[in-house]
């Protein structure tokens, strides 16, 4: 299945006091197929949303006589579904909070090295405006679950309210094609605030890296850990195009990074992942587990095992060091991850268990991820102790 190129017209309203910044980003975009049109200042961006109808919108949050935050508010009152994406300083995480919890897509760090990064960010958010527009079934159905979940965050503290939205706005989009394979996903929330979040970037022509983590406990701070690892995550792929250092297509050297900036944040939360580099040309793969269960399952020739591995978690240790894995993929398969929350809701006694029931229980490769879910019982409206989410890799 190919999926529309979003690009095609869309006109980007860059709103930047930075007169310099505004420019180049203006001038790259409009090489890669966008029309442009900027603003100095948030007064002068606000009167350029109502002339010019923009696509999408580029704000940074230090802007004169209006700020970023404000601009915002004002555009969410007038038309929520208008894809805005953030630029914000290296100091501004609360302003950039309160950007997300306002309907921003996405944000971005000054500054900008690799301008694909923004690039990859407008496309990411351009997909999905597409998708909600396509699919008006699935929009009505979203619509009434953010009317809930907006209802149930205004009895929680701020933080909590500010943590999920954090927690579901850094997801990626779903389905993501990359030649013959597909990647989905479904993250069904619990009762309260927790950090399973789920990634997938293409990088260079050959490669995708995915990855699973379950960050420790509840609230804010383990919502505030999957902005951690998605900020990574973007700055090693664009250390990747800009200057060719390969971290990112080296597990073990990224977690060993995630490990000390984790660490280094003092906030005693730790995070499981199972971190994966898919190369589409070779169909194999070189993966790292970090404590991560259940192991994620590889289903192909009609039958379903396990992938080795072990280590432990990011965040943990200061020395902690982790082994890769290199494994040729077959031609059609399915690999099938899941956080550990799928098993607080299998009914086995042991871990053992429920680990040979969620082997033995394999859905057909064809189900979808919430068909997966129903397959064992999970009831995507429902809410559970803990986050409870699947990633699919598919290759048919």
């Amino acid at each position: 299945m190919d999926y529309p190129n979003s690009t095609s017209l869309t006109k980007v309203l860059i709103i930047d006091a930075d007169a310099a910044m505004r420019e180049h980003v203006a001038d790259y975009l409009k090489n890669t197929g966008y029309n442009t049109v900027t603003a100095s200042d948030g007064e002068a961006g606000l009167a350029m949303i109502q002339s010019e109808s923009p696509g999408c919108v580029l704000c940074d949050l230090n802007l004169p006589k209006v700020d970023g935050v404000s601009v915002l508010q004002l555009i969410s009152n007038e038309d929520v579904e208008l894809p805005i994406i953030v630029i914000s300083g290296e100091g501004e995480m609360t302003d950039v909070v309160e950007a997300l919890r306002l309907g921003a897509s996405d944000f971005l760090i000054k500054p900008i090295v690799d301008l694909e990064v923004l690039e990859h960010s407008i496309e990411r958010s351009l997909e999905r405006y597409s998708l909600r527009q396509e699919n008006s079934r699935y929009r009505a159905q979203l619509e009434q679950a953010n009317s809930v979940l907006k209802n149930n965050l205004a009895v929680l503290e701020q933080d909590q309210q500010a943590g999920l939205m954090v927690q579901m706005k850094m997801l990626p989009v779903s389905p993501m094609q990359k030649g013959a394979y597909v990647f989905r996903h479904q993250i069904v929330p619990s009762l309260y605030l927790s950090g399973d979040f789920v990634e997938y970037i293409t990088v260079g022509n050959d490669h995708v890296v995915f990855f699973v983590a379950d960050v420790s406990g509840h609230g804010a701070s383990s919502a505030f850990v999957t902005v951690l690892l998605k900020n990574l995550t973007a700055r090693v792929r664009s250390e990747y195009n800009h200057s060719g250092t390969d971290t990112i297509l080296h597990p073990a050297e990224f977690l060993v990074q995630a490990n000390a900036e984790l660490m280094a944040t003092g906030i005693g939360k730790h995070a499981t992942l199972f971190y994966a580099v898919l190369n589409t040309r070779r169909n194999n793969l070189v993966y790292t587990v970090a404590g991560h269960l259940p192991l994620p399952i590889l289903i192909a020739n009609s039958e379903a095992r396990y992938l080795e591995g072990k280590g432990a978690p990011v965040g943990l240790f200061d020395d902690a060091e982790y082994d890769e894995v290199e494994l040729s993929l077959p031609s059609e398969f399915r690999l099938m991850l899941f956080s550990d929350g799928i098993l607080e809701v299998l009914e086995d006694a042991s871990l053992s268990a429920k680990e040979k029931y969620l082997l033995s229980h394999a859905p057909s490769s064809r189900a979808d991820p919430e068909s997966v879910l129903k397959n064992y019982a999970v009831d995507s409206t429902q809410k559970y102790p803990d986050d409870i989410a699947v990633l699919l890799v598919d290759k048919h």
